[in-house]
């Protein structure tokens, strides 16, 4: 986690987020210079950010939108006002509507980005200045600082790049907040191939499996968003367990980026998840991420106690021998 410190000054309506990197300079510029980057870590796991255009000179603008689980989409824009390459930049932060235009009555911010070279690294110092005492305390009721953590927390694999970052490391749980977890997987696989395993049945029966000795029994897929799905698994002889399954509906689907789903055991009122997959992929590696949401702290430690992020390497490390051969 890259965040040191934040800090709201009311007196001087600022909000500061200092963060220190193991990377020179130039590279921690290159991921906020560059949309495809920065869109990667500049939203929260579960609203991932999309710039849809991006003029880097003083006097252009950017603009970009955050989407939800459910599809919805808060729209911003960038106003650049000065570009001192790998020193600083600063930007207006306009709350927008979907064609950029800033909406009336919604706190604008000026954003001024310093990086610093350090024994480390580079730290960089991001100030944000409201207009308002009003204003800044309704981003921070908004979640900026909450969000602003968990976006950072992915700027990581962003630097060291995915294969790097995430070699040997296997299937690997994060926890993010009290109801938020991450898991994250990374597959020498082109993500076109994830994608379809993640949605046809014909793969998902062969790597969809469990444990040794378990066989996927149900599989019915949602293919349009509000479409319900189902999934069941059964012991083969003389394996212990009972038959289950899980049942949902599919929120969301942008092939093949991201897909979001609610979760429930079959035949069950709850307790309901909402399951959120994205892929990634760079220099030949894809990495799974599922950004999982439960009601509660007590629900997460139940469902992560059944050995579920064990189950879920055995899947993926079957599904990687299985689509290196397809």
């Amino acid at each position: 986690m890259p965040v040191t410190d934040i800090v709201a000054d009311e007196t001087n309506l600022t909000l500061t987020v200092t963060a220190d990197f193991p990377h020179p300079v130039h590279r921690v510029w290159q991921a906020y210079a560059d949309p495809r980057q920065l869109e990667r870590f500049w939203g929260p796991p579960t609203y991932p950010a999309t710039f849809t255009e991006w003029d880097h000179r003083v006097g252009g603008r950017a603009l970009y939108h955050m989407t939800g689980p459910r599809g919805g989409r808060s729209y911003a824009r960038w106003d650049f006002l000065e570009i001192d390459p790998e020193r600083r930049f600063e930007v207006t932060d306009s709350f927008a509507d979907e064609h950029g235009t800033p909406v009336p009555g919604m706190p604008a911010m000026r954003m001024t980005f310093v990086f610093e070279p350090t024994e480390e690294g580079t730290r960089m110092t991001c100030t944000s200045v409201l207009g308002s005492l009003e204003g800044l305390r309704k981003v921070i009721e908004m979640g900026v600082i909450e969000g602003t953590r968990l976006a950072m927390g992915q700027i990581d694999a962003v630097l060291a790049g995915l294969r790097q970052w995430f070699r040997g490391q296997g299937t690997r749980l994060e926890l993010l907040t009290d109801t938020l977890v991450r898991i994250t997987r990374a597959v020498d696989v082109p993500r076109g191939l994830v994608w379809r395993a993640h949605n046809d049945p014909e793969l998902m029966t062969q790597w969809m499996l469990g444990p040794d000795g378990w066989s996927m029994t149900t599989c019915q897929v949602a293919t349009e968003v509000g479409q319900g799905y189902r999934f069941g698994w059964t012991p083969g002889p003389g394996v212990e367990g009972q038959p289950f399954g899980f049942e949902g509906e599919l929120l969301l689907s942008d092939e093949p980026l991201r897909a979001v789903a609610s979760e429930r055991m079959t035949g069950t009122d709850g307790p309901t998840t909402v399951n959120d997959l994205t892929l990634a992929e760079e220099d030949g590696v894809t990495v799974i991420t599922t950004v999982i949401e439960y009601p509660d702290a007590v629900t997460r430690d139940m469902i992560l106690g059944t050995g579920m992020v064990d189950g879920m390497e055995a899947c993926y490390a079957r599904m990687e021998t299985l689509l290196a051969a397809t």
